[in-house]
């Protein structure tokens, strides 16, 4: 995504909520509530609060004039891998707009979004404000001239069902995407080639899902985890948690997000499966939720 591959994103049906009210005084202060990874938000926290004076400075927001008080909850884990960040930038924009009457509409919110996104990945793709902000599957590809980016919302016939494991390692978004491009700039070659590899991946995955092919989407989600170990960006942990839920009846297994730790995501062809997927997790002392795509 960070070179203009495409990709697909989906929303979760958890969600972060932000209320914003105006105090007397100046500045603003901060209640998270958010359930969360243990330590999660201690290692975000200076990100956290950057990107919220990232998203007030873009909506020109006084705050010299007036204190806010900024609370963030929700039923959202906030954990690396599910886009807690983007959901986190995505419902501020959403609650400024409505406490100060700014009458944005959804692309300006996730233009607000994207700028908070910067404080906690330097360079973001945009993918995860972007489904933050418009829900549903995405067909996304970054514009690297600065121009629009690709946008494309997809509908399955069928609602997969999901299993999202948690290694419960926060990791660094910045540091992940600085290595990987290290190595690229040391074999560019290889690199070009499971870059072509990957985007063939992708849009077979996006005519999979537009017609409800379970069985191929799993398929396709395990070549593209093997691609992703190819370049680093997976870990030893992220390889354990996926090889459960495949030893467990997941059609495909992959990591997602930042990887070495944060999440993984394993597809099931019924309720049945996931919930086998999802107990094989937990059993090994690792949380997990259920979610459906689609």
């Amino acid at each position: 995504m960070v070179y203009g591959l495409p990709a697909i994103a989906s929303a979760l049906e958890s969600s972060t909520i932000a209320d914003v009210n105006v105090l007397e005084g100046n500045g603003w202060i901060v209640d998270d509530q958010r359930p969360s990874t243990p330590g999660y938000k201690k290692v975000k926290y200076n990100d956290a609060m950057q990107s919220i004076k990232n998203v007030l400075n873009y909506l020109k927001i006084d705050t010299a004039n007036q204190k806010l008080q900024i609370t963030f909850s929700g039923d959202l884990v906030a954990a690396s891998g599910v886009g807690a960040s983007a959901a986190q930038c995505t419902s501020l924009a959403r609650a400024l707009n409505k406490t100060f009457n700014l009458n944005l509409d959804d692309d300006q919110i996730n233009n607000a979004a994207y700028e908070g996104e910067k404080a906690y990945h330097g360079t973001p793709s945009g993918i995860d404000n972007t489904a933050s902000t418009f829900g549903g599957l995405i067909w996304f590809k970054k514009n690297l001239n600065g121009k629009k980016n690709t946008i494309d919302l997809l509908k399955s016939p069928i609602k997969i069902p999901l299993v999202i494991g948690n290694t419960g390692i926060t990791a660094s978004t910045t540091e992940v995407v600085d290595d990987v491009r290290k190595l690229k700039n040391e074999n560019s070659e290889k690199f070009n080639k499971i870059f072509n590899d990957y985007e063939n991946l992708a849009q077979k995955a996006k005519d999979a899902l537009l017609q409800g092919e379970i069985k191929k989407i799993g398929s396709l989600m395990n070549q593209n985890h093997k691609l992703l170990q190819q370049i680093s960006v997976s870990g030893e942990i992220n390889d354990k948690l996926v090889q459960i839920a495949l030893n467990n009846g997941a059609m495909g297994a992959k990591m997602t997000g930042t990887g070495r730790g944060g999440l993984i995501i394993a597809l099931a062809d019924n309720i049945k499966v996931q919930e086998q997927i999802y107990n094989s997790i937990i059993n090994e002392g690792f949380t997990a939720w259920k979610t459906k795509i689609g």
